[in-house]
């Protein structure tokens, strides 16, 4: 069985995030969601917030599994058993950084691969950073993220403005 991990922080996953694990689950057997644990990022959600949001995202997927992960990726994807990893890539800006990451990938585990998808157009300029923003705001983001994650947005911020009222 061929597999693949698909890392990241997933804060919160979003409809770009889905269209990658979609077409990347089209190449593989199977696909493990790597939610990396030890970020640089300060995420919004906790880690079983974001655990529970792609479990409810992926329940009628078969052949996808949803896990946390430490440390580096390659040892995560060997620990899998998996073949390759799978990252999507929305502009050219994230190319740069994502292909030193997989040389050094490359250069740790000889053995496992990096594939890039592109993401489909009408998600080139969605992420997370910008889904979290405009939802801080009030905004509307049922065209970038699934319902029950905007829900969990609004809800995760309504009680941020709660706490900054008391």
């Amino acid at each position: 069985m061929r597999t693949a991990i698909y890392p990241g922080t997933f804060d919160p996953v979003t409809y770009g995030h889905l269209d990658i694990l979609i077409r990347g689950k089209e190449l593989f057997d199977g696909v493990t969601i790597a939610i990396a644990a030890d970020s640089k990022k300060t995420p919004l959600f906790t880690l079983g917030e974001r655990m529970e949001l792609l479990l409810e995202a992926t329940k009628d997927m078969p052949n996808v599994s949803v896990r946390v992960f430490e440390g580096l990726t390659v040892e995560f994807a060997r620990q899998c058993g998996a073949v390759a990893i799978l990252r999507g890539l929305r502009a050219l800006s994230d190319f740069e950084y994502e292909f030193q990451l997989a040389l050094m990938n490359k250069k740790i585990a000889s053995d496992i691969e990096t594939i890039f998808l592109m993401t489909q157009s009408e998600f080139s300029f969605v992420s997370s950073s910008a889904i979290k923003w405009a939802a801080s705001l009030h905004a509307g983001v049922s065209d970038f993220v699934p319902v029950h994650v905007e829900k969990a947005l609004m809800k995760k911020y309504a009680s941020q403005r709660t706490l900054e009222d008391d």
